[in-house]
C-alpha cells in the first residue's frame, strides 16, 4: 500500500479548476499531495490557504432552482464562515451552518509548516496586528507615551 494518495494530473481536474490553476502559475500538483498512511512525522493533510475546493449547500438555504455547489479557491476559514474566491471570480463569504460537504479538489500551495511564504505573510500579519492593538489601547486611554523614554 502507499503512503500517498495517487498523484493527481492536471488534466484530471475539473475545467473551472484548470483555469484557476493556471492563473495561479501552474504549480506542480504532485508534490503538493496529502500523505495520509505512514510515519506520523511525515503525514501532510487538511484544508490549505488557496486550495481549490468544491462546498455542497444545504438546499434548504437557498433560493428554488440554484445551483447547491460553490466552487473555487480557498482564501480563508474561521469559525464561523468560509471565505473562497468562486469560479466567476466573486468573494463570497459562506455560513459554515449550511455546508453539507467540502470536497477537496486539490491544493495549490505546500503544507501550512514547509510553506515558507505563508509563515513570512503571517509573521508579519502579526506584527501588523500588535501595533494597531498598541495603537487603539492608546487612543481608548486618551494618552500616547510615544515621546517617552523607558
Amino acid at each position: 500500500m502507499s503512503t500517498e494518495r495517487r498523484s493527481r494530473e492536471v488534466t484530471s481536474l475539473p475545467e473551472w479548476a484548470k483555469r484557476i490553476h493556471q492563473e495561479y502559475g501552474s504549480p506542480e500538483l504532485d508534490t503538493l499531495e496529502d500523505i495520509f498512511l505512514g510515519p506520523l512525522i511525515k503525514r501532510k493533510s487538511g484544508l490549505r490557504k488557496d486550495d481549490l475546493i468544491e462546498i455542497l449547500l444545504d438546499s434548504r438555504a437557498l433560493p428554488k432552482d440554484s445551483d447547491p455547489y460553490v466552487r473555487g479557491m480557498l482564501v480563508g476559514t474561521s469559525r464561523n464562515v468560509v471565505e473562497i474566491l468562486d469560479e466567476n471570480d466573486d468573494f463570497r463569504s459562506i455560513a459554515r451552518d449550511v455546508i453539507v460537504e467540502l470536497r477537496l479538489i486539490t491544493h495549490l500551495r505546500k503544507p501550512y509548516i514547509e510553506d515558507r511564504e505563508l509563515l513570512t505573510f503571517e509573521k508579519e500579519d502579526m506584527r501588523r496586528r500588535s501595533n494597531l492593538h498598541e495603537a487603539a489601547e492608546r487612543q481608548a486611554d486618551g494618552r500616547d507615551d510615544n515621546h517617552v523614554w523607558d
